[in-house]
């Protein structure tokens, strides 16, 4: 074909429509310009008439300077004399006011007494107005208001589109297209057990006889519930791009407006036309926003917009008029917030979780999210799965889409290791702010502080294996001492968590050591370990008070506590709780002290190497560790950091410390 041929447009496209406002302010032009013409008489919009008020004519009419009289409608004109010259005039008067009693033969009689002309060169002319110009001129301004009203209300109403005053109680689910590059279930991964049981709802839709010849019976409705980013709507575009059926995807927002009955009439809309093309899909994502619980904490007042919606979907997925061949999806991360009306047999009989992945998963899915980026060849991706505990789906494909933008701007033919590495960290912490310039006493704490939590965990045999230490600052953190670990760790056994917490404190212990003071950069070791301990006894009963659950639940917090309500214990239960949770904390801190001073050389070594180098990688850790000196850690291979780069001279000018904030270690689930 020849470029440069103009193409043809399209036959089976609609012509582009011609915007209403521009034909709306086309009709009220010429209303205006009527309006004017018909209000100026038959003098026209260009006459150039001495223009005279009431007063004037009176006062020239007694003086005999009037020659002439013409009168239309309610417009005086005619010929002026003044001295041996002459000219015209014209005189607007009130509609209507000739043909009231008496004033035209009053004008009359005056012209006739005051010309002292001749007789015959009397000229009073008097022209009554048509009854058309004056029905015009009284209607002309309804008239208009009924243009305007019929472009601006009318139309809209008539119009069936997404613009139009009836289209709000209309759905606004979109159709699934079925396209080159629709999800499938290739397209899905970290979830096998979620897969299998949604492919036997695309496996009904395709033949539902290999079903119902048994009497079974297909779930109406499927619960997709998890945290944010673990997959809910991938899961529910792979069902669209698996199944032939039509597939209509909502929001739960979607449905309340600013209008009584809207989200009610929109979901019958959906339901019907859903009926009306059957065998179907229906996804409702985020059906939390009107499928709360009612009666609970304000919500679900008998006059709620929200309860209304929530009844007409109760009604349309499990009511007189139910169809089984409409499938109801839904996603929600909050399923206990859910009235329980949604959740019996017969509406949403299924509930499938979608979990974080575990370290197979999470290599299943970074391998989907790089089929379309270009890898270096030397890229392990199961390192990368492993770095990465509690990074949900929607982590992962962050982080390799991170990783390509680094590689990018390195000019890189390829996404390297370093570069996914790189990634984990901007996406966990936030990106290195290596422009910031620290004060040579801020950056001596810091290095301390992160060369303890190393130091600690390497001499711990059941703590996780150092992956990087680093004292360059990253999102709020002024350091981190990131781990790798060796699995996924389900279940926590108490000696593991006491080493955590050996590992937490081993940071402000190396800063009261070496440093001869402590900082605020603690504060966030100190606040998880706290959680920790407090769920060790609260929660898991690894504490000399027993297995007794004194913990409270996140539904009462979230549903609204009652005006009144006190805990479940007591105080004296309250007072050895905090008692039980000091005593932990102190002998950890206690024992990582006596850690910390049996390994004080390794800490030195360590702490002296981060000034030098800034970061170091499980290698360097483990070199230092086993009596390696700074100078010889790299062979020359690495350059040392430029103090003039990143740190600022001490002395009078030199700004206040800031301490060190958070570290890398990693966190428990809640």
């Amino acid at each position: 074909m020849d470029a440069n041929r103009p193409q043809r447009p399209n036959r089976n496209e609609p012509p582009p429509r011609k915007p209403k406002g521009v034909l709306i302010l086309l009709v009220f032009a010429v209303c205006v310009l009527l309006m004017l013409q018909l209000g100026s008489g038959s003098g026209g919009l260009g006459r150039s008439d001495q223009e005279l008020d009431q007063i004037e004519f009176t006062e020239k009419l007694k003086q005999g300077q009037i020659r002439s009289v013409k009168i239309d409608g309610s417009e005086v004109s005619g010929d002026l004399a003044s001295g041996n010259k002459s000219k015209t005039y014209k005189v607007t008067y009130p509609p209507s006011y000739f043909t009231e009693a008496g004033h035209l033969n009053a004008l009359k009689a005056a012209y006739e007494e005051n010309f002292k002309g001749e007789a015959g060169d009397r000229k009073f002319e008097y022209q009554a107005p048509s009854l058309l110009s004056q029905v015009l001129i009284s209607l002309l301004p309804w008239i208009l208001l009924i243009v305007l009203a019929y472009f601006l209300l009318f139309r809209q109403m008539r119009s069936s589109g997404p613009g139009s005053i009836l289209s709000f109680g209309k759905t606004r689910a979109r159709m699934a297209t079925q396209g080159p590059e629709r999800v499938t279930f290739d397209d899905v991964a970290g979830c096998d057990e979620a897969k299998e049981e949604v492919q036997e709802l695309v496996e009904f839709l395709k033949d539902p006889a290999k079903f119902t010849r048994l009497g079974a019976r297909i779930p109406r409705g499927i619960l997709l519930v998890g945290v944010p980013g673990t997959g809910k709507t991938l899961m529910a575009k792979a069902v669209a791009g698996e199944a032939d059926v039509p597939f209509y995807a909502i929001g739960g927002s979607d449905f309340v407006e600013m209008f009584v009955g809207v989200g009610a009439s929109r979901v019958r809309d959906l339901f019907r036309q859903a009926k009306e093309n059957a065998p179907s899909i229906i996804f409702l994502d985020e059906i939390d926003a009107v499928g709360r619980r009612r009666g609970v904490a304000g919500f679900g007042r008998g006059d709620e917009e929200r309860e209304q919606t929530l009844n007409a979907i109760l009604v349309e997925m499990d009511g007189f008029d139910t169809d089984d061949s409409v499938i109801v999806m839904a996603a929600s991360n909050r399923p206990d917030v859910l009235d329980p009306a949604l959740l019996r047999p017969g509406r949403f009989d299924r509930e499938i979780a979608l979990d974080l992945p575990d370290v197979k998963g999470r290599e299943e899915i970074l391998r989907v999210h790089a089929r379309k980026v270009r890898l270096a060849q030397d890229v392990d991706l199961s390192i990368i799965a492993r770095g990465t505990p509690g990074f949900s789906g929607a982590d992962l494909e962050a982080v390799i889409n991170e990783g390509a933008l680094l590689a990018v701007m390195k000019r890189k033919e390829g996404v390297e290791t370093e570069d996914l590495e790189e990634a984990r960290d901007k996406v966990r912490w936030g990106r290195e702010k290596r422009s910031k310039v620290m004060d040579l006493e801020e950056k001596k704490i810091t290095a301390y502080h992160e060369a303890g939590h190393a130091a600690v965990a390497a001499s711990l045999p059941n703590a996780e294996p150092v992956h990087k230490v680093t004292i360059i600052p990253r999102g709020v953190m002024g350091g981190a001492t990131m781990f790798l670990p060796e699995k996924d760790r389900h279940d926590y056994q108490k000696a593991w968590l006491e080493s955590q917490l050996k590992v937490l404190f081993a940071g402000r212990l190396a800063e009261e050591e070496f440093c001869g003071d402590i900082s605020a950069g603690a504060r966030n070791d100190i606040q998880r370990a706290t959680d920790m301990a407090r769920r060790m006894v609260c929660e898991w009963g690894m504490s000399e008070l027993g297995p007794i659950d004194y913990s409270d639940h996140d539904e009462t917090a979230f549903m609204g506590r009652e005006p009144g309500r006190s805990r479940a214990y007591s105080e004296a239960t309250a007072v050895a709780i905090d008692a039980e949770v000091k005593r932990i904390l102190t002998r950890a801190y206690d024992e990582a002290k006596v850690l910390l001073k049996a390994n004080r050389d390794k800490v030195e070594r360590i702490a002296r190497a981060l000034l030098k180098y800034e970061v170091l990688d499980a290698a360097d850790v483990k070199r230092l560790m086993e009596g390696a000196e700074v100078e010889t850690l790299h062979d020359g291979k690495k350059k040392p950091v430029q103090p003039s780069l990143r740190a600022a001279a001490p002395g009078p000018a030199a700004a206040a410390p800031t301490p060190a904030t958070g570290d890398g270690i990693q966190p428990l689930p809640a």
